[in-house]
């Protein structure tokens, strides 16, 4: 079997039956299937992951994009996360059997569709990136949907595929193929938005903190809270140990607790793994000694 991933964020955290049927055009697919999906009212936003085929995973994203393209209107939306389309951004990852070239090859297969048929203007991003200008998500979805209408008319902005105008409800979207990506985030004991701007600042890698770190400050009002949000890009070479004691280490300069962390979606098993071996201290320990995964690997070898 050949498996890609897929973890569409769609803007829309609040209406749970408009985020069921979403999720419906995927459940749809033959040979696709809903792993897991999380929401959030507070980001106002919504995070599918799915796996499948890829020629099943193609048709259940574009059904994904189209159904948030009828339910989905931006003028009306608004959230503690950036955004600049209804379904924002569809990230592709090689999982089983696939490899990223292909991954690239589905992701402007389905870019050129949802710009044609559903005439939303598509930026590819990532490995799938046309200019260096595009490789980061944060770059494109700049000024976000409010300020589009006037980027995507400026130099160097024309969507990679569909009309040079933003769709008026459901914006733009970027399609890619990217590496796993946790998110990851951590929850102060404040209502101070200042001391999670700071922290972020402290740890995202554009601000001169680690390497593989997307990092953002953001309020929880209903918990009366903040939150320091991240995109972990790539967990092997900035593990998720290492970011949480910089965040323990700075919250501890102004006297904030951590309450409480949460990761965003799924997460590789190796991830935790490697949290576990750092706080442990194990000795001799890697992830063929967890029960689960001996027995998956037993049970496998005896299909082949």
């Amino acid at each position: 079997m050949r498996l890609i991933e897929s973890v569409p964020n769609f803007s829309e955290g609040r209406r749970h039956d408009v985020i069921e049927q979403i999720a419906d055009e995927c459940r749809k697919v033959a040979n696709v299937w809903v792993l897991d999906y999380s929401s959030d009212p507070n980001h106002n936003r919504s995070v599918i992951t799915l796996a499948g085929e890829p020629d099943g995973v193609e048709k259940a994203l574009f059904n994904m994009t189209k159904k948030a393209r009828d339910l989905i209107d931006l003028k009306n939306h608004s959230g503690e996360h950036p955004r600049m389309g209804a379904t924002d951004v569809i990230p592709l990852i090689p999982v089983m059997n696939t490899t990223k070239e292909e991954c690239i090859a589905l992701s402007r297969k389905l870019g050129k569709r949802i710009g044609e048929e559903l005439s939303i203007p598509v930026y590819l991003y990532e490995d799938s990136a046309t200019s260096p200008e595009r490789v980061s998500l944060s770059s494109i979805r700049k000024g976000e949907f409010e300020n589009f209408p006037s980027k995507i008319a400026s130099e160097g902005w024309k969507p990679d595929f569909g009309p040079g105008e933003i769709h008026p409800s459901a914006g733009v979207v970027a399609v890619g193929c990217r590496e796993y990506l946790i998110a990851f985030n951590v929850n102060l004991g404040t209502d101070n938005i200042e001391i999670a701007n700071r922290i972020a600042k402290s740890v995202r890698h554009i601000s001169g903190g680690f390497r593989y770190v997307k990092a953002l400050g953001f309020r929880l009002e209903d918990r009366g809270i903040v939150q320091i949000s991240m995109n972990m890009t790539n967990y092997r070479k900035t593990p998720l140990f290492r970011v949480f004691e910089v965040i323990k280490s700075e919250a501890d300069r102004y006297g904030v607790p951590i309450v409480g962390s949460e990761i965003v979606g799924l997460t590789p098993l190796q991830a935790l793994v490697d949290v576990a071996d750092h706080y442990l201290k194990l000795e001799r320990f890697d992830v063929s000694s967890i029960l689960e995964k001996r027995v998956l690997d037993f049970f496998s070898e005896g299909d082949n």
